[in-house]
């Protein structure tokens, strides 16, 4: 017979882990909002409370809480993620054209350090000169005096240019050193970044046979837009688009054909290119999770494909894109 001390003491331990465990999954959502990373005020401060809010909904003990949460802090992550993505593109950009403005003040200052020493060292020459001519003991002692003055403080400007061109060069070594850095960072996200229509079309007017053109239309956006925000229905279409990018060959070449259309090159035959069309129309349907006001939802995405050979003219096939897509929008 089973002991009913021995079930007691089996769920009072099963209950103590629960609550362990509860803790200390609410203690490292709240550790993750403390030290999350400082990027910007404007974009760490809401990621904190969003963190800090699913904290308190997972503490509340519910269950429907404790099974969102997951989804839900997988989306704050990736937003975060983007957000962050985005701004140390941004930093970048603005790096760089700071390095490229002081290289071209420090090649100003090499160009016209030459010439304005030559002059003042001429002059002071002919001021010496002028005053050894001279037969009044009284204008060389004004003269030379002065003379010596003006080269002592060209010395000075001489060696104080120096240093303003060593601190500009060291800058510059500074900020390629953090330009490299954050293209490091954002390298990730421009490999996966998607081409537009107008990209696309010219990638299929230059792209050699063989190859097979996979269309995808994807029903969803427009309604996770009206029934969300735009940022939720763009948030959902990049989700899209970085599943359709993955599992896609390397070479493949993917863009974003209008808002609710896709289009991928790929190097591949037919047969193959059909098995990819279903894999698309079998995989990438279903639900997205996205971030809304610090919650995460779930727009449903239904998906629609079809591919044809690269054989015709481009002019046919730009056509047939046209066809299948509709109009959509670059």
């Amino acid at each position: 017979m089973i002991s009913i001390g021995n079930t007691l003491n089996e769920l009072d331990r099963s209950h103590r882990l629960s609550e362990a465990a509860m803790d200390s999954y609410t203690a490292a959502l709240r550790n993750m909002a403390q030290y999350a990373v400082e990027i910007d005020s404007s974009l760490t401060a809401p990621h904190r409370q969003n963190l800090n809010a699913l904290a308190d909904r997972v503490a509340s003990g519910k269950v429907e809480a404790i099974e969102e949460s997951r989804s839900t802090l997988r989306g704050l992550l990736r937003e975060y993620r983007d957000s962050a993505s985005r701004f140390l593109n941004g930093l970048r950009e603005e790096l760089a054209s700071t390095a490229r403005a002081l290289e071209e003040i420090l090649d100003s200052l090499a160009q016209s350090d030459g010439d304005h020493e030559t002059r003042l060292r001429n002059a002071v020459r002919q001021v010496r000169e002028a005053a050894a001519d001279n037969s009044s003991a009284a204008i060389r002692a004004v003269i030379l005096p002065a003379a010596q003055t003006i080269e002592d403080c060209l010395e000075k400007i001489r060696a104080q240019h120096q240093l303003t061109i060593a601190q500009f060069q060291a800058e510059i070594r500074m900020l390629h050193q953090r330009i490299d850095t954050l293209e490091t960072a954002v390298a990730l996200d421009q490999m996966s970044a998607l081409l537009n229509r107008a990209a696309i079309e010219e990638r299929v007017r230059e792209t050699v046979p063989p190859f097979c053109i996979l269309m995808l239309r994807v029903q969803g956006i427009r309604v996770a837009e009206a029934r969300y925000s735009r940022d939720v229905a763009a948030e959902c279409a990049a989700a899209f688009g970085k599943r359709l990018r993955n599992g896609l060959p390397l070479d493949a070449i993917v863009g974003r054909w209008g808002q609710e259309e896709f289009v991928a090159i790929l190097r591949i035959q037919r047969p193959e290119v059909m098995k990819t069309a279903k894999w698309a129309i079998e995989t990438l349907c279903g639900p997205y999770s996205c971030i809304h006001n610090g919650k995460a939802v779930h727009p449903r995405l239904q998906v629609s494909a079809a591919a044809m050979e690269g054989g015709d003219s481009p002019g046919n096939l730009l056509l047939r894109l046209s066809e299948f897509l509709g109009a959509g929008g670059s």
